[in-house]
């Protein structure tokens, strides 16, 4: 997946453009813009640097279409509605996650969160083993993305790529949880009209 983030001027909407590996693109509309680095870069770089599969890109990679994006061009895939909505459903809690500890290594790198406190504050929220060492690697990502963003001048752009095997997925047994009763019930008399033939 392709994310270019526009360098629009001080103070003016934040825009990104998202081009998924399945060709659909969208305006992916943020907050207001200024040489610091914007809040969606600092969560593509957190968890494209600790390889977080169930995060915010994750889960555009893997179809979710949040509130923020508008549909540019390319064909959406049929049912694309409720496979977001289910995405979104399902890792509800991994999606907190991933903001809780963007927003960790972005006080890590501002400076605003001391990392030998960081052990105790930081696990009593999050779990899956993330320790201070990964927040400061996050850290350095975000001081160095800054930078990068700080020197491109307005009408500029940033890009990133998200890699394929890094998306959010619905196994088939989850799925069947979710399923429609009333599809299951057509699927049965359809099955059973079949045998009768």
């Amino acid at each position: 997946m392709r994310v270019i983030f526009l360098r629009v001027a001080d103070h003016e909407p934040g825009i990104a453009v998202v081009t998924r590996d399945d060709g659909v693109t969208y305006h992916f509309h943020g907050g207001p813009v200024s040489v610091a680095l914007p809040h969606d870069i600092v969560h593509f770089a957190v968890e494209d640097e600790l390889g977080i599969a169930d995060g915010i890109w994750g889960a555009i990679a893997g179809g979710v279409v949040f509130s923020s994006m508008t549909h540019v061009s390319g064909r959406r895939p049929p049912h694309a509605a409720e496979r977001s909505a289910e995405l979104i459903r399902t890792y509800r809690d991994c999606l907190q996650r991933a903001e809780l500890i963007g927003g960790v290594a972005e006080r890590v790198a501002a400076g605003r969160l001391d990392v030998p406190g960081l052990p105790e504050a930081f696990a009593s929220q999050v779990d899956g083993g993330l320790g201070a060492e990964a927040v400061l690697r996050a850290a350095r990502r975000l001081r160095a993305e800054a930078k990068r963003w700080a020197r491109c001048p307005v009408g500029g752009q940033v890009a990133f790529d998200w890699p394929a095997h890094r998306r959010m997925r619905i196994d088939v047994a989850r799925r069947s949880v979710h399923r429609d009763p009333a599809s299951r019930s057509r699927r049965a008399r359809a099955a059973r009209a079949a045998r009768a033939r």
